[in-house]
């Protein structure tokens, strides 16, 4: 399966917009940005994404509380989960996998590298770089 789908999650225009564009522009995503959970909640359903990228502190529904009701809906179950935070460390990372992320990528991250990251876990848990 080739991702191609991404769903974006964050509070924060500025990094919305460098998110968004790092992934177009250069992984060739089509993207689709929330600005909380509330929002994936609703939206979810309409864009059908191959992956959900989350920012873990968002006002109203936190990254962690949206992962928690992805997992609940069987609709969403299985979309994999990636959150984006600035505040990780190694056994944060461990509970966040624990609790059905894929993976975390720590902010700030490189734009220049974003893609390819994504594209890296993808790989890695779907069995292929494809």
């Amino acid at each position: 399966m080739k991702l191609e789908r991404i769903l974006f999650a964050d509070d924060d225009p500025d990094i919305q917009s460098v998110t968004k564009l790092a992934l177009e522009v250069l992984g060739g995503y089509e993207v689709l940005l929330c600005s909380n959970g509330a929002d994936v909640l609703k939206r979810v359903a309409g864009f059908e994404p191959d992956l959900i990228l989350l920012d873990i502190m968002m006002p109203g529904m936190d990254g962690l509380a949206t992962l928690r009701r992805l997992r609940s809906d069987s609709s969403t179950i299985k979309i994999p989960v990636v959150f984006l935070t600035a505040k990780a460390q190694t056994s944060e990372v461990k509970y966040f996998q624990n609790l059905g992320a894929l993976d975390v990528i720590l902010k700030p991250f490189d734009p220049m590298t974003l893609a390819e990251q994504v594209q890296k876990i993808w790989g890695k848990n779907h069995g292929s770089a494809e």
